[in-house]
């Protein structure tokens, strides 16, 4: 018969790594699911500044796994799977996955955000190297030097406009 868990999370990244911490401190039986890298995003940050209680010099790798051995510490299982689907139906919720299906009294979901790509040569390489996907994130990086931000709705405005604060010009292209 399938384990059933107190609570599946779907997601990986800081949200589900934290509440897998709260859930297992609690005593619960928790089992999160992350079809990429534990840590989510937060993995391609190079040096993280404004995270609270981080110490400097921080990466986001680093940050990222210090939280995932604390949430196994108290008890948290992980698995990389890719959820298809959730039957939310009965008291027991059903997660189905690419290589198993999971079941738990409740469900977490904790997918995060991924961000668009711009699509311009090496953009990849580039990430947490001058490329950045967060204004608010990342804007003391880039004090004084010369920005541009690709895209042309709202938000590409709204973080030309955050970033006129500290850069020493802003092109939107």
């Amino acid at each position: 018969m399938p384990k059933i868990y107190d609570i599946l999370i779907i997601g990986g990244g800081p949200a589900g790594l934290s509440a897998g911490l709260y859930a297992s401190r609690s005593r619960l039986s928790v089992l999160v699911i992350e079809k990429g890298k534990f840590g989510g995003q937060a993995t391609t940050t190079a040096e993280l500044e404004n995270y609270p209680g981080s110490i400097e010099n921080c990466t986001g790798p680093a940050l990222t796994e210090r939280m995932k051995k604390q949430a196994e510490d108290f008890g948290t299982e992980f698995v990389k799977d890719e959820v298809q689907s959730v039957d939310f139906s009965g008291d027991i919720k059903v997660v189905n996955c690419l290589r198993e299906t999971y079941q738990g009294k409740a469900v977490i979901i904790a997918t995060g955000a991924n961000p668009k790509p711009g699509g311009f040569k090496n953009e990849q390489n580039l990430r947490g190297k001058g490329v950045s996907y967060c204004a608010v994130c990342d804007a003391d990086f880039f004090e004084g030097l010369d920005v541009a931000v690709v895209g042309g709705g709202d938000s590409a405005i709204t973080e030309a406009i955050y970033l006129t604060k500290f850069a020493e010009t802003v092109t939107v292209i």
